[in-house]
């Protein structure tokens, strides 16, 4: 009897020999699923890191908050819309080391709030199907979330 590698087709990096980023940035992050189970993606506006990449809402975890209570926040200050944090159902993370700094970013699926979606920093939001989010460009730590949510949806 033979036992596979478990590890065989996962990348090797040994961070040692790199530059490891002195910072941690924790993000908060939610796939918004309407009753058509398309998924609510928004545009990073000018001005912004990445800008013009699409991205999932959400934002910078504060000190003494939550993930969720940042997701709360948000998604009121970004979107205009009410959350609780029931309604956030915990799905993946993200770990993404940049070059200034490392992204630790929980995703969370959501299917329930209140009030009508809009933009309330200049942004573009679209609502996608979840085979078509991969036509869409986003920073590299999202990527891997995309197969996620199509597997899952």
């Amino acid at each position: 009897m033979s036992i596979e590698n478990p590890n065989k087709g996962c990348m090797s990096v040994d961070l040692r020999q790199g530059k490891i980023p002195e910072k941690t940035v924790f993000v908060s992050a939610v796939a918004l699923v309407d009753a058509d189970h398309r998924v609510l993606i928004a545009q990073r506006p000018e001005g912004k890191s990445m800008a013009g990449l699409w991205e999932f809402p959400g934002g910078k975890v504060e000190a003494g908050e939550t993930p969720e209570m940042a997701l709360v926040r948000e998604l009121k200050e970004e979107l205009g819309i009410d959350i609780t944090e029931s309604c956030l159902a915990p799905f993946t993370f993200a770990s993404f080391a940049y070059d200034d700094f490392h992204l630790m970013m929980p995703l969370y699926l959501c299917r329930v709030w209140k009030g009508e979606i809009t933009p309330m920093e200049g942004q573009q939001v679209k609502w996608v199907r979840p085979i078509r989010l991969k036509d869409y460009p986003m920073p590299p730590a999202d990527v891997p979330l995309v197969a996620m949510l199509r597997d899952f949806l």
